[in-house]
């Protein structure tokens, strides 16, 4: 699959903070894109988000330069090399920013870069996501797991740990699963409320 164009630009994720999109195009005609993710938190030893910090602009929150260096320094290595694998697109964009932590053309950059392409080549071998990224004689669904309560930094409380989540295992179905997760988010809600706890 041979790259043509890599775009990239500055986006909203769904806490309204900037973040990083790109975009892929090959030589077939596919086209993908890929938004990078962004906790509310971040630990010390953790891939780091390139974050422009010009205060006059999204609390300094911006991603310009990391948009930046797709555009450019990225789009340029990469076009008209052609990627076998979702590894090997991967080690070329670790080995393009040098860094153990990934701060030259930031994890956000790389990771958007990361989607896009394993999203295009599934679009580019007419194959779902999920095969594309592991093949597999049998599929199954996973067992989702859902937060009920919050805390550390994501919360306005005292509590010490980050997240309480639950995975029902007992379900019959995925279905199943979905509905007794939110039962139990929603009574939990109510239990806690009538006890004075928001």
């Amino acid at each position: 699959m041979k790259i043509t164009a890599i775009k990239a630009r500055e986006v909203l994720d769904s806490r309204g903070n900037p973040t990083v999109e790109a975009e892929i195009h090959l030589e077939d005609g596919s086209s993908a894109r890929g938004i990078s993710p962004s906790g509310a938190s971040t630990g010390e030893k953790e891939a780091v988000e390139l974050r422009d910090g010009d205060k006059s602009r999204y609390q300094g929150k911006g991603v310009e330069i990391a948009v930046s260096g797709l555009n450019t320094e990225v789009n340029s290595t990469l076009s008209g090399q052609e990627f076998d694998s979702q590894e090997a697109f991967d080690k070329k964009l670790i080995e393009l920013d040098g860094t153990p932590n990934k701060s030259r053309l930031g994890a956000n950059a790389l990771l958007a870069a990361s989607i896009a392409f394993a999203r295009v080549s599934s679009v580019s071998k007419k194959i779902p996501l999920y095969r594309q990224l592991v093949e597999r004689e049998k599929y199954v669904m996973p067992v989702p797991c859902m937060n009920v309560i919050n805390g550390g930094r994501h919360a306005d409380n005292n509590v010490d740990f980050q997240e309480f989540m639950i995975a029902p295992h007992n379900a019959t179905s995925f279905k199943e699963s979905i509905r007794m997760g939110e039962e139990v988010f929603h009574t939990l809600k109510s239990l806690l409320a009538s006890k004075g706890y928001s």
